[in-house]
């Protein structure tokens, strides 16, 4: 499971505590940290330099699936890298078994035409993100959900930072779900 939020340096939780957790950040270097991806001056995503960092990405994670014996990871992303997940779960469907996305966009103005049958996706909005436009999460979630995803949606009373309610939801979703029980890890 990718359980350090992906964007976010500081919040770390555990939901699986005997299961792999891996950190990864981006390679964009911004003055206040890491990006996966560049954006335009105003500030509109690039979906062209997202679309190119997304094999490195992958070929990350499929390695790190061999090495944990084809177990496929949970990805938890924050802001930038949650549109990066949900990015990855469009373009890479057999790559995650699942997705906690916090405060993100759609990656692509026109999505690919994917299928992600049934795949988990939470996705969790701050009724006061002053780094979004209103709807921006559940248009994520609807685009996932339009391709087969089972996405739940939430929106919680907060601003862009992520809060102890995310991470209670994150949680309790994550345990009811199948992809953290044992015996949908160990195949």
């Amino acid at each position: 499971m990718l359980s350090r939020i992906a964007g976010h340096p500081t919040r770390h939780w555990e939901t699986r505590p005997s299961g792999a957790h891996l950190g990864v950040r981006g390679t964009v270097r911004l003055p206040d940290g890491h990006a996966f991806f560049r954006r335009h001056p105003d500030r509109r995503i690039d979906e062209d330099d997202l679309r190119a960092r997304i094999p490195g990405l992958e070929a990350f994670i499929r390695v790190m699936h061999d090495d944990l014996g084809g177990v496929r990871p949970v990805a938890v992303g924050f802001s930038n890298g949650a549109i990066t997940a949900a990015a990855l779960l469009m373009l890479h469907a057999d790559l995650l078994s699942g997705a906690v996305l916090f405060r993100p966009l759609s990656p692509f103005v026109t999505p690919p035409l994917s299928n992600l049958d049934g795949l988990p996706v939470l996705v969790l909005d701050g009724a006061h993100d002053e780094r979004r436009s209103p709807g921006d999460g559940f248009r994520c979630a609807q685009g996932l959900a339009a391709m087969g995803a089972d996405v739940t949606h939430h929106v919680v009373p907060a601003t862009h930072a992520l809060t102890d309610r995310d991470e209670r939801l994150a949680i309790a979703w994550l345990r009811r779900t199948s992809i953290t029980r044992p015996e949908a890890v160990s195949q």
